[in-house]
């Protein structure tokens, strides 16, 4: 089974409730928050997370692209976060990011870009519960996906076989047959879905 994460980077930010709702046949809802240092582009924060939070029943998945994702590991899990994602890259320890997530209640997600390896993750690793495989540099939407990274699903199913992995970047309908070729359990979808005729048909495309 793939689940589908709709990106609401790429929903219109003018009316995030009423683009929500075209996605309620969705999983889950991966929310990027970008901090405008670890990546070179600024998204949204923990207020309108928690503006969000009451309009749906999915599961919302919380990327932090931050370069020190610690101090708010707490403030996004009370602003409504089920899976908190940190990328291995940033100058937090990783052993400390683990622990305040799984204190915090919230599920464990770690994230790789694209030219990080497997290698990276420690022996912490047993405690992720999700890992994401960025196929496109993070920070902006819209990218062509990097077929490369694709090859990161196997090794980490390898070393960690009771985790998630999905795969964020460049997913749409002529890509996703690849993704779950490796492997993947899901996949993170914006453009491809927000800008839809039919973004919950697109949704049951993409994950057939």
């Amino acid at each position: 089974m793939v689940y589908i994460a709709p990106s609401l980077l790429a929903a219109d930010f003018s009316q995030l409730a009423k683009e929500i709702e075209k996605v309620e046949a969705a999983d889950m809802l991966h929310i990027d928050i970008m901090d405008g240092h670890f990546v070179p582009n600024i998204s949204i924060g923990p207020a309108v997370v928690a503006a969000l939070r009451d309009k749906t029943q999915l599961v919302f998945d919380v990327h932090l692209m931050m370069e020190d994702p610690l101090p708010y590991i707490s403030v996004f899990r009370r602003a409504g976060a089920d899976t908190i994602t940190f990328h291995v890259e940033c100058q937090a320890p990783p052993v400390a990011l683990v622990s305040a997530i799984r204190a915090s209640g919230a599920k464990v997600g770690v994230a790789l870009s694209p030219q990080t390896q497997v290698k990276a993750i420690g022996q912490w690793g047993e405690d992720v519960q999700q890992f994401t495989v960025m196929t496109v540099e993070p920070g902006f939407g819209g990218q062509k996906m990097l077929l490369k990274p694709l090859e990161k699903i196997l090794q980490l199913k390898a070393r960690f076989p009771n985790a998630l992995i999905e795969v964020d970047g460049g997913v749409n309908l002529e890509t996703a047959p690849l993704c779950k070729a490796a492997g993947a359990d899901i996949l993170v979808a914006g453009t491809s879905v927000f800008q839809a005729e039919d973004p919950a048909l697109e949704m049951r495309c993409l994950s057939m």
